[in-house]
């Protein structure tokens, strides 16, 4: 751009502007991205698949637009592996980026795994956990294409 207007500008002097301003940036816009539209709740949960010859459990976590949001590949079902996932998605997201709410399945250890990680503080108490049939389809129903983003 400001080559067409006949501004030489080096390539480090560019460097130099996105490490100077580009924090400041992503400040000022964090509140547009936090608009209504963007929290969506999230919808979870887990599948069991083959990798490399033995079964695993893969644990997704996708936003109500069908984005993944993080996995995990565990060999365990239980309340252990839902506190690792939630805890692992916790520690990747920005805090403006937890939802109000969070559908799963009627599996009882993401419930336990929850309750556990608001206990500790890691996650805010005004999350809500829902455990309704219906709210999870996005992730349940294969024709939305929320499972089908892993495949190569």
């Amino acid at each position: 751009m400001l080559a067409e207007r006949g501004v030489n500008v080096d390539h480090s002097t560019i460097y130099r502007w996105v490490q100077r301003y580009a924090p400041e940036m992503e400040k000022r816009l964090r509140w547009y991205w936090r608009n209504p539209s963007d929290l969506c709740p999230w919808h979870m949960d887990e599948t069991y698949v083959k990798v490399n010859g033995r079964w695993a459990y893969l644990y997704r976590a996708v936003d109500s637009r069908g984005r993944t949001v993080d996995f995990y590949l565990s060999s365990r079902r239980n309340s252990k592996a839902a506190y690792r996932f939630l805890g692992k998605i916790l520690n990747n997201v920005k805090k403006w980026q937890i939802p109000r709410f969070i559908n799963t399945d009627k599996a009882p250890a993401y419930g336990r795994a929850l309750a556990l990680l608001k206990r500790e503080g890691r996650c805010p108490s005004d999350v809500e956990h829902r455990q309704i049939k219906y709210r999870n389809n996005v992730i349940e129903c294969p024709g939305i294409g929320a499972r089908w983003d892993l495949n190569p």
